[in-house]
């Protein structure tokens, strides 16, 4: 008889889990979208802002969050083994330099120098060789930059000597420098020109004197959604992401 009046409550013990594996959970079973962190140059801000919330449209499985700062700043991230999935940088030499921490690299975008000056250029800033003058506080991006390099490099083509007031770790911490009136003038990329609207006037870097700055992606070997970070870097190769990037003032890679 106490065999018989247990095995009902033993029937009951073991339906109870059964029922709760088939039954409710819809919630806490639902697919929660991957979430992408993308390690991003300072000139790219804007625009991949865009891109990112046109990428989250198209693949509603996926979150993209990104993280801006110089080229240099991001690649000592990568070696500290700071937890990202993809790297785009402003230059190749930045990428190359990682090649243990990233895979295979395809440049997505092009961009051009420009002086930028105090709003309607009343130092009146012509080209390149006014940069030198005396009576100029010129702010430029430390050398270990991209920009920084880039800027180096055409100014010593030209044989202009600069003897900037302060050496800053980002393009867009230059151009703030300008748009704020602590600095007259200072070399940024074309496009960084552009987002500051009327806060600075520009002055044309003429092609024979410029110098392309290219930008690489890459997914990173560590990244614990390989699938995911390479569908977003071969999407920034697309039709729909080129268009974003050209009507934000990039070249064509």
């Amino acid at each position: 008889m106490h065999l018989r009046r247990s095995l009902p409550l033993l029937a009951g013990a073991l339906l109870v889990p059964l029922l709760a594996a088939c039954g409710g959970g819809d919630e806490t079973d639902a697919k929660q979208p991957t979430r992408l962190t993308v390690l991003a140059a300072a000139s790219l801000t804007d625009v991949f802002k865009q891109a990112g919330a046109a990428y989250e449209k198209e693949h509603p499985d996926t979150k993209v969050t990104f993280s801006f700062a110089g080229s240099q700043e991001l690649a000592a991230q990568v070696r500290q083994g700071a937890p990202a999935d993809a790297l785009v940088t402003a230059d190749t030499k930045t990428m190359d330099d990682l090649r243990k921490e990233t895979n295979t690299p395809s440049v997505i975008a092009k961009n051009r120098l420009t002086i930028a000056t105090a709003k309607n250029n009343p130092k009146n800033v012509k080209s390149l060789s006014d940069l030198s003058r005396d009576d100029l506080k010129v702010v430029l991006a430390a050398p270990e930059v991209p920009v920084g390099r880039y800027s180096k490099k055409v100014l010593d083509q030209q044989h202009v000597a600069v003897k900037p007031v302060s050496q800053e770790p980002s393009v867009r911490a230059v151009l703030s420098k300008v748009s704020l009136g602590e600095a007259d003038a200072g070399i940024v990329y074309v496009t960084d020109a552009t987002t500051a609207g009327d806060k600075v006037a520009t002055t044309a870097i003429p092609d024979g004197q410029n110098a392309v700055a290219s930008y690489p992606a890459a997914t990173l070997k560590g990244s614990k959604h390989a699938d995911e970070a390479a569908a977003f870097v071969k999407w920034l190769g697309t039709d729909e992401a080129r268009k974003l990037l050209r009507a934000a003032g990039f070249q064509q890679p």
